[in-house]
């Protein structure tokens, strides 16, 4: 079965590990664990230098919290995105988190990951 076929439920399991690798990761400005699961197409522009500047002037990114909540799924061409309700230690409120994922080389791989 491809990944467009699963069902959301399917794919919150594909993507919860991988969302909180992401989180972890971050928070502790780990780059060889970021981006372990990065498509080659987003290895391009996350680049250690680019990840260090984010990481140096973005206090909301290594600061989120763990054990967030998946809150759907979109489905748009060869990609998946899983949306997440993210929250952080240090700063108030509710974030959104977005997870695109696709396959490459037979292998579910992220091709965009934002927080809003």
């Amino acid at each position: 079965m491809s990944l467009l076929e699963k069902s959301d439920e399917e794919i919150i399991k594909i993507a919860d590990p991988i969302w909180q690798n992401l989180v972890r990761s971050s928070n502790i400005k780990d780059y060889g664990s970021f981006t372990k699961d990065l498509s080659s197409q987003m290895l391009y522009g996350a680049n250690e230098v680019e990840l260090g500047k984010q990481w140096a002037s973005n206090e909301l990114i290594s600061s989120l919290s763990e054990g967030c909540k998946a809150i759907g799924c979109l489905r748009r061409g060869l990609f998946i995105t899983v949306l997440y309700k993210q929250t952080s230690t240090k700063i108030p409120g509710d974030f959104l988190g977005r997870l695109v994922l696709g396959v490459e080389d037979d292998a579910v791989k992220v091709f965009g990951a934002t927080i809003f």
